[in-house]
This record gives C-alpha cells, structure tokens and sequence, in this order.
C-alpha cells in the first residue's frame, strides 16, 4: 500500500498543484486536502495512517506554526514528517522550532518535492 499525504494550504490553486504533482509519484495512493491548520486538525482526527504532511505557514484561522504546536504536542503525532512549503524564508527557523522536519520554498519544483518525499518516508 502506497503513502496517504495530507496537503494543508489556504490556496484553492497551490492545493490542485501539489495534487498534481503527489499523483504523479509511484508511491502515493492516497491524498487528502486541507484549506488551514484547525481543518488539517480535524482531517489529522478522521483520517487513519497519514504518512507525511505538506504545510503552509500563511493560513487563516490556525497557520503553519500554531498547526505545529497543536500537532507536536501530542504524542502519537510525533513520526509523522511535516514539510512546510512557503514564500517566507524569515519564519524558517520558527517552523523548525516547532517541530517541522523540512522546508521548500515556493514555487515548487517536482524534483525537489520527490526528493524531499524519499527522504522523509
């Protein structure tokens, strides 16, 4: 069975890229969508085995950050990878803090969101 990817972005357009370019790699089966940090926490309760979760850090209602904080704090979630994906280079630091594993600037590139996916699974 192939990687569930949960895409957590506010951006209608960025969420159906990465869609896109997720369905194009060999070992993802499954992903799920998310619009901000508080309906990536919902999906997080409903969803079984997620293995890998690409975030925004501008979002409203809860961004990048306060998702991380929220997610890293309970246990159960402490494998999961997260990979931000932002414009912001200034918040890299912030995001590591909290408990991402990696980061990729927007725009992204194919080859480096599938290297950054065999890295981390």
């Amino acid at each position: 069975m192939g990687l569930k990817v949960l895409v957590v972005d506010d951006d209608f357009i960025n969420r159906k890229l990465l869609h896109t370019l997720l369905k194009k790699h060999d070992t993802i089966s499954e992903i799920v969508e998310a619009e901000n940090g508080s309906d990536a926490l919902d999906k997080l309760r409903q969803e079984d085995n997620i293995d890998l979760i690409l975030l925004d850090i501008m979002m409203p209602i809860v961004d990048g950050v306060e998702f991380l904080k929220i997610f890293r704090s309970d246990e159960i979630n402490a494998n999961i990878p997260v990979i931000v994906l932002s414009t912001d280079d200034t918040r890299k630091t912030e995001v590591f803090d909290n408990g991402a594993n990696d980061f990729l600037r927007k725009p992204i590139k194919e080859e480096q969101l599938f290297d950054k996916i065999a890295q981390w699974t």
